[in-house]
């Protein structure tokens, strides 16, 4: 076995590994008939509810873990239905809590974005450019240089 099939093969346990401990974590700080439930409800029909938000975060699936574990979350800041009959958004979200200017905050990111555009009804996630005010240069010019995310106003 070569160098690079050891890590690969390691690196392959790892994140398997991951996945399972952040699928357990989730599962013991929610209710599973609560994260289903929310899981079913039409976005496009409950986006102007209180229920959006949990809608949304019962949607996410690793990422979801460091959200609730670290004391972060998502703010809905606009929306845009594209087609009512295909039910179809564009939306913009914001990190809330502990997420701010965490130096995770790109991996979070992308782990957002990538676990909602799976879902039927979100055509595209991109984030609002105010949270880009929550980090240092440093931190801001490595979000826009490596996070895989579009920021807009």
């Amino acid at each position: 076995m070569s160098d690079d099939d050891l890590v690969s093969k390691y690196a392959a346990e790892a994140l398997a590994s991951m996945k399972l401990e952040a699928k357990k974590r989730i599962e013991d700080s929610t209710d599973k008939e609560e994260e289903d439930r929310l899981r079913k409800l039409s976005l496009v029909e409950i986006i102007d509810s209180k229920e959006i938000i949990p809608a949304l975060l019962s949607r996410l699936n690793e990422v979801r873990a460091a959200l609730d574990g670290h004391g972060g979350g998502i703010e809905l800041t606009s929306y845009e239905i594209l087609d009512s009959d295909s039910k179809c958004l564009n939306i913009v979200l914001d990190l809330t809590g502990a997420c701010l200017s965490c130096g995770a905050a790109p991996g979070t990111l992308e782990g957002v974005k990538s676990d909602l555009e799976s879902d039927d009804e979100i055509s595209s996630v991109k984030f609002s450019s105010a949270l880009l005010d929550s980090f240092d240069e440093l931190g801001r010019e490595f979000i826009l240089a490596h996070g895989k995310v579009e920021f807009v106003d």
